[in-house]
């Protein structure tokens, strides 16, 4: 029996922002689930905010999100720094969300997508192992580790 890993990013306030655009980058249907659509009353600070929030495309792509309550500083909950020094990449974030594609092509879409307002840690290029790869932390936060299939 094939098992499923979707990563599940928790945000401080702006999950349905960042699921918006991971469907805008990657495609997919969008499902956002509020707190008040479970019941938490409308007048409740953080009623509108994602309880429940997926990204499920067509090509593979899945990823979840949700709102810690009470928490409105916006970003992913748990951020750090991700750099490049000495040539080795150095962070102190616990995860990393990795997305593969069989074409340098296909990568370069996403790529160019996510890269706006993010930050670069490792440009998209050619490396020892594919013939694409890139690490960027986006506009949420978030750290993407990108690559083209090897052969």
């Amino acid at each position: 029996m094939p098992v499923q890993t979707t990563t599940h990013l928790n945000f401080r306030g702006d999950a349905r922002q960042a699921l918006e655009f991971y469907q805008s980058v990657f495609g997919g249907h969008l499902v956002v689930n509020t707190y008040a659509d479970f019941g938490t009353p409308a007048e409740i600070p953080g009623s509108d905010k994602v309880v429940f929030g997926l990204v499920a495309g067509e090509n593979g792509f899945r990823i979840m999100g949700y709102d810690i309550p009470s928490r409105t500083e916006g970003g992913i909950a748990g951020d750090g720094a991700t750099h490049r020094e000495n040539n080795t990449t150095v962070t102190d974030q616990a995860v990393f969300v990795s997305i593969s594609t069989p074409t340098l092509e296909e990568l370069q879409g996403y790529w160019d997508t996510l890269a706006v307002d993010a930050t670069v840690v490792e440009p998209l290029a050619a490396s020892a192992w594919s013939a694409g790869f890139g690490m960027l932390t986006d506009q949420f936060g978030v750290t993407w580790s990108v690559s083209v299939v090897a052969d």
